[in-house]
């Protein structure tokens, strides 16, 4: 069962990595763009810039139908292409920026909440700390319980 789920993780982490950086991801395109346009070349012996042409419009879905593909390779190879760019790239390229769009200026840095925690525990510290020597006893029942004192029973907290 783990073999088969190697090459799923495989492609999600491969997505992930894709959709994380921008220059990955326009330069992944801009490859796809130019293999498949040398590809359509090689099939159809078409000019590389009409290839070229050709696969920009296919990956884009617009296809004028200026040019199309005759042989099967080519047809498969649009196909492929289309798939790629529909089902992966365009969807990539607008969670990213998407992602940019919805993004909350008054959510705390790493730094930020690490220094927070710090200084929860400091404080958690002192607390404690006066907790023991006023005796009172916290919830991890760290202190002492309270002294008897000379004077009137107080039923309240002590006060400072």
């Amino acid at each position: 069962m783990h073999a088969l789920l190697t090459l799923p993780k495989l492609v999600y982490r491969g997505m992930v990595w894709l959709a994380n950086s921008p220059k990955t991801l326009l330069l992944s395109y801009s490859m796809l763009i130019i293999i498949c346009g040398t590809l359509y070349h090689h099939f159809e012996e078409r000019t590389i810039g009409d290839s070229i042409w050709w696969a920009v419009v296919t990956a884009s879905t617009v296809g004028y139908g200026d040019i199309s593909p005759a042989t099967w390779q080519a047809r498969v190879m649009a196909g492929i292409l289309i798939s790629v760019m529909v089902l992966l790239v365009i969807p990539l390229i607008t969670a990213h920026f998407a992602s940019r769009l919805i993004v909350d200026n008054d959510a705390f840095r790493h730094e930020e909440q690490e220094e927070l925690k710090a200084n929860l525990r400091r404080v958690r510290t002192l607390l404690e700390e006066m907790a023991a020597r006023q005796g009172v006893v916290t919830s991890e029942g760290s202190a002492d319980p309270p002294a008897a004192s000379s004077g009137p029973a107080d039923s309240g907290p002590p006060r400072p």
